[in-house]
């Protein structure tokens, strides 16, 4: 069997010397990755809400198995069951796509929360990246200043 790291430096390595890739293949490893961020948003937001996967399934109208499948990122779930995961989980559902990113979210329906950092429009997030890491570098340096002295 051949570890993820290995198949991805092949992959990589075919890439390097030009050989394409089949578009179905480009296609479905799309697919499998955002099962995997789908999954994983849904995890987080669990996890952060204190859900049992059995409690999680409960409030969606879902099977404990069903939950674990699609937080291992082994199904991608339909609309209407994002709709229903939302309300369990008693959140906003976020999907940005830019470019070949795409960034998963559910958040605080107040939209507060630490989730509200990573739930920025793409648009906004470039331009003000910027600004807000200058600032933070300055107030780090002020603190930094203050703590020494």
């Amino acid at each position: 069997m051949v570890s993820h790291a290995r198949w991805k430096f092949a992959r990589d390595e075919k890439v390097a010397q030009g050989i394409a890739e089949d578009p179905e293949v480009e296609r479905r490893r799309e697919e499998i990755s955002l099962a995997f961020d789908l999954g994983q948003a849904v995890y987080d937001r669990r996890v952060a809400l204190g859900l049992s996967q059995t409690e999680l399934a409960r409030r969606a109208g879902m099977t404990q198995p069903q939950v674990s499948k699609l937080e291992l990122g082994g199904t991608v779930p339909t609309v209407p069951l994002l709709a229903r995961l939302a309300r369990a989980m008693e959140a906003m559902f976020r999907m940005e796509l830019f470019g070949s990113s795409i960034r998963v979210t559910f958040t605080d329906l107040d939209g507060s929360g630490p989730e509200e950092a990573d739930a920025a429009p793409p648009s906004t997030e470039r331009a003000s990246a910027s600004a807000a890491e200058a600032e933070t570098e300055a107030d780090a340096g002020t603190e930094r200043a203050a703590a020494t002295g």
